[in-house]
């Protein structure tokens, strides 16, 4: 690979955490510079940037200073720019930091696009929500070290249970079932709200044995969800210390 550092350049591309585009600049004055820089020819160049501009539903903002673009509008165009040559490899690193979640939810799906379209991304993110949703494989790093990886339902599978929601119709029958569930799991239950119970499951297939006994004692259950580990629950359990998630 050492030897051959012009062809892996060739196929990977690197879009950083902070923005990096002329301020002075139109979007579409941006990414025809950056075109031109990568040995477009002058037409050529302002084809390609039609094209992003387009692709990224940028056309409105095109022609407006980029100085003047809101977060969400400058991370697109950063992001178009860095994919003027359609990379192999893309490098993300926290793309949608400081974002509103419109604007994140954008930038969720470009990257799906590129993943779609046979790019092979790397992201690397604080929002675990992003990690759940965008990610095929994930591996938590702490220390510089890979200490977990996996898709995130064997991540998920490491811390083991789910939990139980029940919402009753009475609040006064809360301790009533509250022992009868415990019976039934041979689990803790706790009260989360005057008429709302949780319990740790391992096998999520005992939650429906729940809902014949509340009945036969003539408690009404309003709600009754099973939601399994969210990977904030898999940070916690892997690591307290501080840590980055890298997705590919």
């Amino acid at each position: 690979m050492a030897k051959e550092s012009q062809v892996v350049r060739s196929k990977i591309s690197l879009t950083g955490q902070f923005v990096a585009l002329d301020e002075e600049l139109t979007g579409r004055q941006n990414l025809i510079m950056i075109a031109k820089l990568l040995g477009f020819a002058n037409k050529d160049a302002k084809t390609r940037a039609d094209e992003l501009l387009a692709d990224f539903d940028l056309i409105e903002e095109s022609d407006k200073t980029v100085k003047t673009y809101s977060g969400g509008i400058h991370r697109k165009l950063d992001i178009a720019a860095s994919i003027i040559v359609a990379p192999e490899i893309f490098f993300l690193d926290e793309p949608t930091t400081g974002l509103d979640p419109w604007s994140r939810v954008s930038v969720w799906e470009l990257i799906q696009t590129l993943a779609k379209r046979g790019t092979t991304v790397f992201l690397t993110t604080q929002y675990l929500e992003e990690a759940d949703r965008l990610a095929d494989h994930i591996a938590v790093i702490d220390g510089g070290k890979i200490i977990a990886e996996g898709t995130s339902t064997e991540l998920k599978a490491l811390v083991g249970a789910s939990t139980l929601h029940i919402s009753l119709s009475d609040r006064l029958q809360v301790q009533k079932a509250q022992a009868l569930i415990a019976n039934i799991l041979d689990g803790q239950v706790d009260s989360t709200s005057e008429s709302s119970l949780s319990v740790r499951i391992s096998e999520p297939s005992k939650a429906v044995e729940v809902l014949p006994y509340l009945e036969k004692a003539n408690i009404v259950a309003i709600e009754f969800s099973l939601s399994y580990p969210s990977l904030d629950e898999v940070f916690l359990t892997l690591t307290e210390e501080e840590c980055r998630w890298i997705i590919s």
